[in-house]
């Protein structure tokens, strides 16, 4: 398997600059042909937010990315499903609706006639159009999660999985390194051709939505998403094995058998480490047990993190209702915009911090109150 990485600098999103830099790192890392294929290019949106809070991957990468490959002769669609996603979903705040219009590439709603596949972990419904396509290019954004830790290229494949769907995997693998397998299983039975990763501008803190924007200045690409992943984190200074995916990644040898077996093609890799980055704090060692442990011990349950809902912040929007797998939130029957969060059924995969658009979710440690 292609085990080349490469980097290139890019310090803002102009579009000339990303022209020139994706076709580069396309070429270089051995990116497949597209000419005369159908290709879907498969952003990260993981809801309609604004271009400059980090959280999708922005629309002008999308969009040099969408006219390299129509000028290569491919047929592009464009497509993702949001956590919360109903149908005829448009991603109009983040530009990409826009990217579609003066592109003509057509708009993908995956949750149409979803197609029934088989991983490791078991079947799952994923956007029939993956099958349809001769080739998809996921472009992750460099971020922070919350769950993961780092979100890139494998967990970026969850997006094919539509809306709810995606949910309801955290109530079966209730566990961040169950979650992790999960995930490689289905990069393992469905995996994009390329992945291009955003980052210009990275999302650091308490990713992957309430994080803060942080310019990292890099655009990455390859056709190996372990590889990409553990330069990413690399970058982002973390240890690349507390990335659970990384860790079940290698130890499968599927994609990399060491570390040392990435071809690095790019800028001197020391100059491009945050050393500052502010990174979610990894629970050392595997954290099953502990977990198993102090889950079924309310008052041990306060050492975890948890989410912590800001009542002031909250518009009523109850879209973390919506998407929690348990049913462990709900809205106060007496108080306006105030979420009631029943602690003993919560399992931590901090779906309604993903999905809050309005800063009213935080991932911390309460010791007291509900």
């Amino acid at each position: 398997m292609n085990k080349k990485v490469v980097v290139r600098k890019c310090a803002e999103y102009d579009p000339d600059m990303l022209s020139t830099t994706i076709s580069e790192i396309y070429e270089a890392a051995g990116g497949p042909d597209p000419s005369g294929k159908k290709v879907l290019v498969k952003p990260n949106i993981l809801n309609d937010a604004l271009p400059e809070r980090a959280i999708c991957t922005h629309h002008s990468v999308v969009e040099a990315m969408v006219r390299y490959l129509q000028s290569r002769g491919a047929d592009v669609i464009v497509g993702d499903s949001p956590s919360i996603h109903f149908r005829n979903f448009r991603p109009l705040k983040n530009g990409i609706e826009e990217v579609c219009s003066r592109t003509g590439a057509q708009w993908i709603d995956f949750r149409q006639d979803p197609d029934e596949i088989k991983t490791n972990s078991g079947k799952i419904k994923i956007a029939s159009v993956i099958k349809k396509c001769d080739l998809v290019i996921s472009i992750p954004k460099f971020k922070n999660h919350e769950l993961v830790y780092m979100t890139g290229a494998v967990k970026n494949t969850l997006g094919i999985v539509p809306g709810f769907i995606k949910a309801k995997q955290h109530a079966l693998y209730q566990d961040r390194y169950k979650f992790a397998e999960f995930l490689v299983d289905l990069n393992e039975a469905v995996m994009p051709d390329f992945f291009l990763l955003d980052g210009i501008v990275a999302m650091e803190g308490p990713g992957p939505a309430n994080g803060r924007p942080r310019n990292i200045g890099i655009v990455a690409g390859s056709a190996n998403p372990l590889a990409l992943d553990i330069i990413q984190a690399t970058i982002a200074n973390y240890d690349p094995m507390d990335i659970p995916t990384n860790r079940i990644g290698l130890a499968r040898g599927k994609w990399l058998a060491s570390t040392d077996e990435i071809q690095y093609d790019g800028p001197g890799f020391d100059s491009l480490i945050v050393k500052d980055f502010l990174k979610i704090p990894v629970v050392q060692g595997g954290n099953i047990s502990f977990q198993f442990i102090i889950r079924r011990i309310k008052p041990l349950r306060k050492l975890e993190k948890r989410p912590v809902f800001i009542h002031e912040n909250c518009t009523g929007c109850l879209k973390c209702v919506q998407i929690c797998p348990v049913n462990a939130i709900s809205p106060h029957p007496g108080k306006k915009n105030h979420i009631v969060l029943t602690d003993s059924k919560c399992i931590r995969c901090f779906c309604c911090s993903e999905v809050c658009t309005d800063n009213a979710v935080e991932i911390r440690r309460k010791f007291f109150g509900v």
